[in-house]
């Protein structure tokens, strides 16, 4: 039983799972558009929100501390320092006054060959 275990393991060790968030974190920042299984989707969805969540508190602090302390958070969460000033300058100002629901689940036709459930996540305007 799974019962208080959180995220998927989507058939992949610890690492590989780690690798796949981080990279498709990273993608979704860039285009702010991906289209990919809705597992996959569902997995990462949390992780992008919660990003978004810690920009909009870094921009919105008083101390300068607290701002530069965020920064770091998300550099070493995400690893690229040109998306984490994208995130603070360009996506985090866009959804100040949200409280949350920054990403969008659309599904798609069923991919051939294995017929998986396909969406399109994305950043809402």
């Amino acid at each position: 039983m799974r019962h208080k275990i959180a995220g998927k393991k989507l058939n992949r060790s610890t690492a590989q799972r780690n690798a796949l968030r981080r990279i498709m974190v990273k993608q979704l920042f860039e285009h702010e558009r991906i289209t990919t299984t809705k597992a996959k989707a569902q997995a990462i969805r949390g992780q992008a929100e919660k990003l978004i969540t810690l920009a909009k508190r870094g921009n919105a602090a008083e101390e300068v501390e607290r701002k530069v302390h965020a920064r770091r958070l998300a550099a070493s969460r995400m690893a690229d320092a040109t998306l984490v000033m994208k995130l603070f300058d360009e996506i985090a100002p866009r959804y100040s006054e949200r409280d949350g629901g920054y990403t969008r689940i659309i599904k798609l036709s069923p991919r051939e060959g294995d017929n998986a459930e396909m969406v399109v996540l994305e950043l809402v305007e």
